[in-house]
């Protein structure tokens, strides 16, 4: 059952992400319908919004159970030990806001409104949408209201907002997530790639081409991650022996400025969100010992 629930809270997480994806891989960010384009800007978020909110609501009635329960909340102890994923699972909610926030900025600038403006409302409808997503938990008998996850999401918003507005902090510093898929993801029909949290790693990346202090041609295709990973917790005894959660510190490549050098600009901001397995030299501890 745990892994279950994990599943289908993670699959939400997913939902957004398709979203997001499909906004930056359409040329007409997929709203071309005659009648939205003719309306204004500030119609053209309501009705953006509106629609995603109440996608995301309507699924929660069918699949999520909204709607069973009086509102309740729950604290799952964030990164403690005793987390459901070691915590893992905040990171993602932190990134997918960050996604988001980053998604309808670019739609909204794409409808005519000015840099700064985007960021503010690409910022405010990610923390909305995955908020609402939350009161709806709220009201459900599977879920209920999680607080680490509404400050997670508002995080994850805000540095979204910072990306967009400064240019100069998103030239020198990258969120990321890794993925590869673990062993377990073959082993457990119940579990999906949203749920493998053994294959994941969040991580901040200092890539040092964006800084101007840095003159070496070769230092410029470097960059320092600083990341956190749990490991076993979909296997987790109770006795959390073989469980663990990690930081790490490392200095890998800069994928993004490799393929930009070699004029694959599109392909090279995927990796601006995406870190590439294997592609640095991590130094890891385990707080969990």
């Amino acid at each position: 059952m745990k892994i279950i629930m994990g599943s289908m809270r993670s699959f939400k997480i997913f939902i957004i992400i398709v979203l997001s994806a499909l906004v930056f891989t359409s040329n007409t960010y997929a709203f071309t319908f005659d009648y939205l384009k003719n309306q204004p800007k500030e119609k053209k978020v309501l009705y953006l919004n509106a629609g995603i909110v109440g996608g995301i609501m309507l699924w929660g009635v069918a699949f999520w159970n909204y709607g069973q329960s009086n509102p309740h909340g729950r604290s799952e102890h964030g990164f403690a030990k005793n987390s459901p994923n070691g915590g893992a699972d905040k990171l993602g909610h932190l990134y997918t806001s960050y996604l988001l926030s980053h998604a309808l900025s670019n739609i909204y600038s794409s409808w005519g409104y000015e840099p700064d403006k985007a960021a503010k409302l690409g910022a405010l409808s990610s923390f909305t949408i995955q908020g609402l997503m939350e009161i709806g938990d709220a009201y459900s008998s599977t879920y209920g209201f999680a607080y680490d996850d509404l400050i997670a999401n508002a995080v994850g918003s805000y540095i979204g907002y910072l990306h967009v507005k400064h240019p100069d902090f998103a030239r020198k510093i990258d969120v990321r997530v890794e993925y590869f898929p673990s062993k377990r993801l073959f082993k457990e029909g119940s579990l999906d790639f949203t749920t493998d949290y053994d294959g994941m790693k969040f991580l901040i990346a200092a890539k040092l081409d964006g800084f101007s202090s840095i003159q070496n041609k070769y230092l410029k295709y470097l960059e320092i991650h600083l990341g956190y990973f749990s490991r076993g917790y979909g296997d987790a005894t109770g006795t959390y022996d073989n469980e663990s959660r990690n930081i790490y510190a490392g200095i890998g490549l800069n994928i993004s400025k490799i393929l930009n050098d070699l004029s694959h600009k599109k392909t090279a901001k995927v990796f601006n969100y995406y870190q590439l397995p294997y592609t640095y030299l991590p130094l890891d501890r385990n707080l969990n010992n």
